[in-house]
Order: C-alpha cells, then structure tokens, then sequence
C-alpha cells in the first residue's frame, strides 16, 4: 500500500512530537510504502532532515508555503458552477469539495486569478460585508497573501497514492482532502493538537498582523480545518477533551475516534533507577527549548527551590537548535539568577544514559497534545510534574474507569511557584514519589504502548483500502 503521509512544520525537520509520531508509525509498518508531502514556511533541503528516513520512505516532497508553480499553459476557463463554489469557499460560507478542485484543476495560475474580474468582486463584496474601514488596497493584498499558498499548493502535482493521512488540519489537511478528492481514495485525519486553535492563540499575539484583520485570519484557519473534518473518513484524535473540541470546531462526532499514543514500554520500563543515594533531588526535563514549552518556568522554579534551600538538580534534554534566540535567553537567565551549578541544558541525548538518576520528570508547556515525553518518563517508572494542557491530566490521573491511581502532579501552565512547591513535596516524600512511579508505569504498560497504536493504524488503513478498492490494497 502506498500511503501519503502530510505534515506540516514537522517531520523529517523537526525533531520530537508530532515528527517522533510519524517516525515511528513508518518505522513499524515496513510492508508500507510511504510517501512523505511536507509542508514547511520556506525551502528546505535534505540536509536539514533530523531523521535518519526508513527504507520504506520512498519519497519525500517539500512544499513550501512560499511556492511557486511553473507558469502554465492552460487556460482560464471557470464554469458559472466553480466560480460559484469558489467565491463561497474564499468567503468562509462553505467547505465545498469542488472548490478545491476548482482551485486546484480549473484556476489558472495565481496571478491570472488575483488580476481577474472575479478575485476582484469577491474581494470588494468581502470588504464591504465585513464594514471594513481601513486601505482597500491593504485589504486586497492581505487577501493575496491568504491565498496565493492555499491555490499553489493545491496546484501541486501529487503522486499516485492508495491512502492519503495528514496529521494535522491547516494547510496540511486541506491538501489530503485535496488529494482524497482528486485520486477518490481515504482521508485519515490524526490530529495531535488542535491546529486551529493553536492558530488563533498565535494570531491574537502576533505583532505583524494589524488587529482588525486578526478576526479574517482566524476565521481562514478554522475553515482550513472544518475542510479536513468534512473530507476525512476518520478523524482520530489522541484524547477525549480533544475530540470535544473538533465536534465544536465542526467534525462529524460519527467520524471521530480516539487512538492514543503509544510508546516503547519495552526498553523504558527496563530502566533501573540509580542505587547510588544522593542528597539532592534531580528534576528531569525531556523537551525542546522552544517558547512553547516554556522551559523559564522551570528555571523560575529552580530559582525559588534554591530560595528555600532544597537542594536539587535540573537537567533538561533536548534540542538546542530549534530557537537559537530563545535557547540563549534561557542560558542568559541561567547565569542571571545564578542557577548554573543547578540548571543544565544538555541539548540532544539519549535519555536512558539519565533516566536512572531523575528522581522526577517536569514539563511545563503551555499548549501540548499528548507528550510522548511525558509516556516515556511514567514507562521508566518516574513520577511527572506537568502543567495543565493537552492530555497531560489524563495521563497523570487516568481516564475514567482506570484503576491505578496518580502518577504525579497536575498545575497550571506559567506557575514557577506551584512547579517548585510539588519539586519540594517529591524532595521530602521520595517512598510516595515512587509509588506515584509504579502507578505510572502500570498505565503506561496498560493502556500506550506502541505495539497497540500500530495496530490500530494496521487495521484502519486496511479497512479503509478496502472499501476504497484500490489496486494495490
């Protein structure tokens, strides 16, 4: 089977989270043949994998948002029926599927289209609907910006596909919907994080885009997703609370399901902690320093344990390359509050070589999905101090009916003085941290290991191809 696995701003350039995901599904299903379409901000080349590919990655497209197709031949010929399904899909007042074939076949290149008649009035009748009272010209400009990527990406010649599966919505699913429509065969949609959401959160603080066009922005990425939602045969989801939020957003509850994520309990839970004793206690982070993760929280918290005189250890795993500027800012506040005897940023490892010497894992994110950080440290049979986002609350208290009781603390995101009070009570409660370990461990192995989630996967694709009826299923 050959399938189309979309991402965007991930896999194989980013490492961790949703590209860990997608490297491991591939690497457990050799019998498939996977072509990866990457959606990236810009051009990117191999060199900047973070992967080493599988053998069963036959080809890897780069599609940057900043594309531009070769100028075609073809003409500009529209019927009244696609010039009406476009101007109701550019307005958000529907998700037609022969929009995007309008788009994507029909349209000429984007300059024929944004110097047509029709650009134009769709525009000028947006304008006018929205009251807007700022530059026409700004306003038909920001309108070109919004769509120029949608109609060159759609434009995109995709190869032959059995399966097509994004994982996520945005500009990533509208291009498997795209696909689905065009080759008439299965959409699986797995979203980790809610994109349109994480959208809107970036928008509302983002400097370059004026305030009264935040809303139409908004609006595109959530339209962006209830496209995905309608042209996927399933659309899974890692989470209970996250299914609640699609069902909002627009997905058909019939479609979704849950399959969450699994890890390699196997090697983890084999980890035997360190007998040495030691006077301290060594706080483990496994995460990317990026913004997201707020990695100064935990350098706050640090600060504050040093404050009351606990004596403990930092060490925090994980790329340092990803956001030079703020990987520094994190140093500069290292040395600044005099921590660099406490707080260690040690980049990229492997996490067994620490493991044994955490008395406690922390992840302080301020969005997340489901963190395969946070699988990987309860198999190793640690206790998790995490914030209040994604599914880190379900995996530290367990979902309804679970039997194993907590594997750590739950507080909220931003709060250095709750992260360094819980890092205390694990100082001086090691007999109670351990059992919060053990319980951690026994839902780890109960409920996300990696063998369950690829079955799952297994099975739905070939459900799906064989409904679908294609050659190769």
């Amino acid at each position: 089977m050959k399938i189309g696995m979309v991402v965007e701003g991930s896999y194989p350039y980013v490492s961790g989270g949703v590209a860990s995901w997608v490297q491991m599904l591939v690497k457990q299903m050799p019998e498939h043949e996977f072509v990866i379409i990457a959606i990236t901000p810009e051009p990117i080349s191999p060199e900047d994998y973070r992967y080493e590919l599988p053998g069963n990655i036959s080809q890897v497209l780069n599609l940057p948002l900043n594309m531009q197709q070769p100028r075609r031949q073809r003409n500009f010929s529209l019927t009244p029926a696609d010039e009406e399904a476009i101007t109701e899909w550019m307005k958000f007042e529907s998700v037609r599927s022969d929009a995007l074939l309008a788009l994507g076949q029909k349209l000429g290149g984007t300059e024929n289209f944004f110097s047509s008649g029709l650009f134009w009035e769709i525009v000028q009748q947006s304008y006018d609907k929205e009251r807007q009272s700022g530059s026409f010209i700004d306003y038909f400009w920001m309108w070109r910006g919004m769509f120029a990527p949608v109609i060159e990406l759609l434009q995109f010649s995709f190869p032959d596909l059995d399966i097509v599966h994004s994982a996520s919505t945005g500009y990533a699913g509208m291009v498997a919907a795209a696909i689905k429509k065009q080759q008439e065969i299965p959409y699986l949609l797995t979203e980790h994080g809610i994109y349109s959401r994480e959208r809107e959160e970036e928008i509302l603080q983002a400097d370059w885009i004026p305030d009264y066009y935040k809303q139409r922005w908004i609006t595109f990425f959530h339209h962006l997703s209830r496209q995905a939602y309608k042209e996927a045969d399933d659309v899974i989801t890692l989470f209970a609370r996250n299914g609640e939020l699609q069902e909002e957003i627009g997905a058909d509850p019939a479609k979704i399901e849950i399959i969450p994520n699994g890890i390699d309990y196997a090697r983890l839970s084999l980890v035997e902690k360190d007998k040495h004793p030691h006077s301290y206690v060594h706080i483990g982070a496994i995460v990317r320093v990026v913004p997201i993760k707020d990695i100064k929280t935990m350098i706050h918290a640090g600060n504050i344990l040093k404050s009351r005189s606990v004596p403990f250890k930092l060490t925090i795993m994980g790329p340092l390359d990803e956001d030079l500027e703020y990987a520094g800012e994190c140093r500069r506040l290292v040395d600044q509050l005099g921590l660099q005897d406490h707080v260690f940023l040690v980049g990229k490892v492997n996490i067994t070589d620490y493991l044994p010497t955490f008395d406690v894992c922390l992840l302080t994110s301020i969005s997340e999905g489901q963190p395969l950080a946070v699988l990987e440290g309860m198999a190793a049979g640690l206790p998790f101090i995490a914030t209040n986002v994604g599914s880190c609350s379900e995996l530290i208290h367990g979902r309804e009916g679970d039997p194993y009781g907590p594997a750590g603390f739950v507080v909220p995101p931003v709060n250095p003085e709750q992260v360094a009070q819980r890092c205390e009570w694990i100082y001086q409660h090691p007999e109670e941290a351990e059992k919060f370990g053990r319980n951690g461990q026994n839902r780890v192995e109960a409920y996300y290991q990696i063998h369950q989630f690829i079955q799952e996967y297994t099975e739905r694709y070939h459900q799906r191809g064989l409904e679908y009826g294609r050659h190769r299923v």
